[in-house]
């Protein structure tokens, strides 16, 4: 079994328990070619098993009769190494909490190309493609940081200040190409279009309008572009939709790997790209699943409401993102992170058998959290919280660690637990010092910076920006240590970290309590939690 186009005749496909696509593919690269509706950008395991997946569910359903058609600009290995090698077919492996698993062939990418100038061909299709009347819409999984315009200091990435210079044409970067791409749109008739981020960030649409709107305010600054360029990127004929996704996609995962060799599948072989992604012919995914857009479409839009996306106005997908984000999920990964690390846990579903965790991220999530969540009435935050606690995350086949959930941890911690406290504060029914879990996390991360775990074992700490800022405040304080915490007055009074200062919010002796008692000595960090939450 080898993922192909040719092999999939085969029957044995079907025998093994693979659901194989029903439609003529030909036939829909052909119409895609011709008449193109949807362009991705951002070619990884995300769009694999998602919206590539979406899109297939209307085709199959007679809902729709076009593909995907697929850029990659960063790269450009996965373009030459996976979708090139098999024919542009996923096989998307549905990792489901009971232990069983879906394998289903995904078949809606019908082209595929790096979107850059070379190789040739790949520009001019691009570029045929921006000017067609039929484009509804291009949407993107590049992250959050593919946005970025400029470094933390402010200053311009010296990729962007070559490019606002050299103009279109000569982009160094993938979103002066793609700049570039819509230039030629604007040129070919003013065309209306929907330009959808489904990168999982908040206000991710104004992120990539921000960004693209200052690339071409900046190249009609030096004269590459007339000013109505700049004009039709803020016309009602260009949208820039927010969303909220939600779905889990690890790395291809070696037990996934052997699950499918056991059926004969030979394409289990996981490339790692020079540019450090980890890829294989085939995508394992969370059965857990959300995709909430701003119904903002100039040009029209596949239905894909029908294949379980909500569509709502922008209010409402902000609250989903601060529904999910500051209380039902995003939370409760980083509290599991930290501890995680601390005792010793490599995998985030083993975790949910430790009776401590689990109380901490259901106080954290129901108690702490459910009375000021912001809730967006499409989707329940009770249930959300539900699923997240019961399915998603004690699933035994989803590969996450808490070692990579950790990461970053202190560009987190202000939005996961600092916009509670607010409410919290600002409510006149609420008490805040009656958070515990919200409190034991904050010194949670204090004693995780330091570095040792809860047996006193030395560990390497996940990469994070203010890591060595974090390290110098807990600097001098081991285990056994019983002197002053004054040194720990500026980080805890550090609004930027944790979303407002601990000590006016009345936080802070709650938080250096935790993080006495957890530094007392090995085992104290478990009898922390343990005693905590009785």
């Amino acid at each position: 079994m080898k993922l192909s186009e040719k092999e999939l005749s085969s029957p044995v496909w079907k025998e093994k328990g693979y659901k194989l696509f029903s439609y003529d593919r030909e036939a829909l690269a052909k119409r895609t070619h011709d008449e193109p509706i949807w362009v991705h950008f951002g070619a990884g395991n995300i769009f694999r098993g998602f919206p590539a997946r979406l899109q297939q569910t209307l085709v199959e359903n007679g809902l729709s009769d076009k593909g995907i058609i697929v850029g990659e600009g960063f790269d450009y290995e996965i373009i030459s190494d996976i979708y090139d090698r098999y024919d542009r077919l996923t096989l998307l492996v549905t990792l489901h909490a009971d232990g069983s698993i879906g394998k289903e062939i995904v078949g809606t990418v019908t082209e595929a190309y790096p979107c850059d100038y070379q190789p040739e061909g790949a520009w001019k299709r691009f570029m045929e493609i921006f000017a067609s009347p039929s484009l509804q819409m291009i949407s993107f999984t590049i992250t959050e940081k593919g946005y970025a315009l400029k470094n933390p200091a402010g200053e311009y990435l010296p990729g962007y200040v070559k490019d606002f210079e050299a103009g279109p044409g000569k982009g160094s970067m993938f979103l002066s190409r793609l700049a570039e791409l819509l230039l030629h749109r604007y040129k070919s008739g003013a065309l209306p279009l929907a330009v959808v981020s489904m990168d999982n960030c908040s206000h991710n649409g104004e992120k990539i309008e921000a960004a693209l709107t200052t690339i071409a305010s900046e190249w009609v600054k030096r004269g590459y572009a007339d000013q109505g360029f700049a004009d039709y990127l803020a016309s009602d004929k260009v949208s820039f939709p927010w969303s909220m996704i939600d779905k889990i996609t690890p790395r291809p995962d070696a037990s996934v790997a052997k699950m499918l060799e056991a059926d004969g599948y030979e394409d289990t072989g996981v490339v790692v790209t020079s540019k450090h992604t980890y890829i294989a012919s085939f995508v394992n995914a969370e059965e857990c699943e959300y995709l909430v857009i701003e119904d903002d479409f100039p040009n029209g839009r596949p239905p894909l409401e029908k294949a379980g996306v909500y569509f709502t106005d922008r209010a409402t997908v902000n609250k989903v993102e601060q529904m999910k984000v500051c209380t039902c999920l995003n939370p409760l990964h980083t509290a599991l992170a930290v501890f995680g690390c601390l005792l010793g846990y490599t995998l985030i579903a083993d975790e949910m058998k430790d009776d401590v965790l689990v109380k901490l991220i259901k106080r954290i999530g129901y108690t702490e959290g459910l009375p000021v969540v912001v809730d967006p009435g499409i989707i329940e935050p009770k249930s959300f919280i539900d699923q997240v606690v019961n399915i998603r995350v004690p699933n035994p086949f989803m590969p996450d660690t808490p070692q990579r959930i950790a990461t970053d941890t202190s560009q987190k911690l202000s939005i996961r637990f600092g916009e509670t406290i607010k409410a919290y504060l600002a409510s006149s029914s609420l008490d805040v010092r009656t958070l515990k879990g919200i409190p034991l996390v904050f010194a949670g991360w204090l004693r995780y910076v330091m570095g040792v775990d809860d047996e006193g074992k030395a560990f390497e700490p996940s990469s994070d920006p203010l890591l060595s800022y974090a390290q110098e405040a807990v600097k001098g304080i081991g285990l056994g240590y019983a002197g002053s915490l004054d040194q720990l007055h500026g980080i805890l009074s550090n609004a930027k970290i944790f979303g407002v200062d601990l000590y006016e919010a009345g936080l802070a002796d709650e938080v250096l309590g935790y993080f006495r008692s957890m530094i007392a000595a090995p085992g104290a960090v478990r009898k922390t939690l343990e005693n905590a939450l009785s």
